[in-house]
């Protein structure tokens, strides 16, 4: 792998990134218009997320799943 090759994918994933974003703040903007969630909503639970360890945070996604699966 070249240098170009190197800066030419860190620009692709800077530009993915960016759309992500773009995506999930439309998307809050969306619920937060039709009264789905409020922006208190979005900051305890980013701060909830932030505060939580990585294997937490996978262990309540996996909690989560099989409860599903399980109803």
């Amino acid at each position: 792998m070249t240098k170009l090759d190197l800066v030419g994918q860190i620009a692709d994933m800077k530009e993915i990134d960016y759309k992500n974003t773009l995506a999930i703040a439309s998307i809050i903007e969306i619920l937060i218009d039709k009264g789905v969630i409020n922006r208190n909503d979005i900051a305890l639970k980013a701060f909830q997320l932030e505060n939580q360890t990585l294997d937490e945070i996978r262990d309540n996604r996996l909690a989560s799943v099989r409860r599903n699966n399980q109803g």
